[in-house]
């Protein structure tokens, strides 16, 4: 493809785009409806309970059957992942790079088929699913690049004679495992696996069942780039199977991605018998604020963005926007009047810029989340509604909603993954600051601003990991690596370290000095 594809520079408009992605939604689906197995070392284990797969877009439409994985599973896996590792270690940083970098190149090949097949497994329209995949190639490649800037994590320290040589090397932990959620079923079962496996860890799989199938797309893709089979191994299955596996005495890493109620039960009871690192990304409640020196028209583009790309069900989406006063209306009007604009329905379509939620409980969410506003004195603004009427009847589809809600009201307070925006005006930036503060959460956060006072102000006191500031493209999503590192505060993030970013890596690896003394 001519055009570099981020979540931030993809253009519907692009005639070449268009045509790859609508020949890919064609080519593949002969790959749905089909039986998948779960995968220990290379092995594809089909005889086991199924969980059947139905795509949001369409309920008629199975988008495969996988089998859960048993304890059995789970101890084979770690048990192969573990008897492997000193080998994949002992290939050496630079042949795992080397590996990295194919795999880049094999599945930006494929990028529009991985993309085509994430739109009818999670209803992600053309753009978001073609980020998705070209999120984790970027990652591919960020990774395997970071590997080299930093000479394998292998460092020359100071020494008392000349006959001293001390070092500090970084080395794996041994066996990683992997949770990872729906929403990015590519890049946040690739991401993880990426770092883990580039550092010289043997990694464990377990994704969502909603999502599994881009999981193995990822295994599939990996394998083609050489990987062995010993060194990456794929759980379909439930909580049960992501639960054993986590607690495992032979797992000896732990990334997870998902809710914060999951994510500090794992955080909490992973360690109980060891020592072991748990990385726990664990969603958002994201301000934007707007103040009186705003570019509106901007503002009003970056929140739409940010609170219904992929439907809200981001963990980074925009769900609280606070607007000084004197422009409150303004800006009201232009949100609004954007967001009636937006095309709802059947996201392989070109104009469709928001697809379905992902199931009937989101659904149930977001009806939950207008009753409440209704309710407690609020306004809902836009939206609403549940969209039931023709095909869409076959699928999960609700209204782009905006709302003022009460400030007592808990649509302020509880991620919802749906999308849903709620707006308030505010005295001053002090007040939109300490309103955007008041949150366990602290994950993105984005303000509108043409005062470079305000801005500065605001980057020195706002509590989240990722920052933005008149970005129109999303005022608190999009991130993407080498250009944004994605990573939580607070009761968002446990590890410090932004995916995409340059010291993500270094969590994979464990610190060991060696000194060396010759006569």
């Amino acid at each position: 493809m001519a055009v570099k594809i981020t979540y931030a520079t993809m253009s519907a408009d692009n005639q070449e785009l268009n045509e790859a992605y609508e020949a890919a939604v064609e080519n593949v689906k002969d790959r749905l409806d089909q039986d998948h197995g779960v995968i220990v070392n290379g092995e594809v284990r089909t005889d086991r309970p199924q969980y059947v797969e139905y795509s949001p877009v369409d309920r008629e439409i199975v988008v495969g059957r996988y089998a859960q994985a048993t304890t059995d599973d789970v101890d084979d896996a770690i048990a192969v992942a573990k008897a492997f590792q000193p080998e994949w270690e002992a290939t050496g940083w630079e042949s795992r790079r080397d590996l990295m970098m194919h795999a880049a190149e094999v599945m930006e090949a494929q990028q529009f088929d991985l993309a085509a097949l994430m739109t009818y497994e999670i209803g992600k329209n053309r753009l978001e699913a073609l980020g998705d995949a070209a999120e984790t190639v970027a990652f591919l490649r960020y990774y395997a690049d970071q590997m080299t800037k930093h000479e394998g994590f292998v460092k020359p320290l100071s020494s008392l004679s000349a006959q001293e040589k001390n070092t500090s090397v970084s080395r794996p932990y041994g066996v990683w495992g992997v949770i990872s959620p729906f929403n990015f079923p590519l890049a946040l079962s690739g991401g993880p696996s990426i770092g883990a496996l580039l550092t010289g860890n043997t990694v464990v799989l377990k994704p969502s069942n909603t999502g599994a199938l881009m999981a193995l797309e990822f295994y599939r893709v990996m394998r083609e780039a050489g990987l062995p089979t010993e060194a990456l191994h794929v759980l379909t299955g439930g909580d049960d199977a992501g639960d054993y596996m986590a607690h495992h005495h032979d797992l000896d890493g732990l990334t997870f991605t998902g809710s914060y109620k999951v994510g500090m039960y794992l955080y909490r009871t992973v360690n109980e018998k060891r020592p072991k690192p748990v990385a726990a990304e664990m969603g958002g409640k994201n301000p934007a604020i707007v103040t009186a020196s705003a570019d509106l028209d901007v503002a009003a583009e970056g929140v739409l963005r940010g609170a219904f790309g992929l439907s809200g069900q981001k963990c980074s989406a925009t769900s609280r926007v606070f607007v000084e006063e004197p422009v409150y209306d303004a800006f009201v009007d232009k949100l609004v009047a954007k967001t009636e604009q937006i095309t709802v329905g059947d996201p392989a379509e070109s104009e469709t810029f928001m697809g379905p939620v992902i199931d009937e409980a989101a659904v149930e969410r977001f009806k939950e989340a207008v009753a409440e506003v209704k309710s407690s004195g609020g306004e809902v603004l836009s939206g609403g509604e549940v969209l039931n009427e023709g095909d869409m009847a076959r699928g999960h589809y609700v209204e782009p909603t905006v709302v003022a809600a009460p400030d007592e009201s808990w649509v302020w307070d509880r991620e919802l993954f749906v999308p849903f925006v709620a707006v308030t005006k505010i005295a001053d930036l002090d007040e939109g600051l300490r309103r955007s503060n008041d949150s366990e959460y602290g994950l993105t956060a984005g303000l509108f601003s043409g005062d470079d006072g305000e801005i500065d102000q605001w980057f020195s006191r706002i509590q989240a990991g990722v920052t933005y500031v008149n970005r129109a493209a999303g005022a608190t999503t999009g991130a993407w690596p080498d250009i944004q590192s994605f990573g939580g505060w607070k009761d968002s993030g446990t590890s410090g370290a932004g995916g995409g970013g340059p010291y993500y890596l270094r969590q994979f690896l464990k610190e060991q000095s060696r000194t060396l003394i010759r006569d």
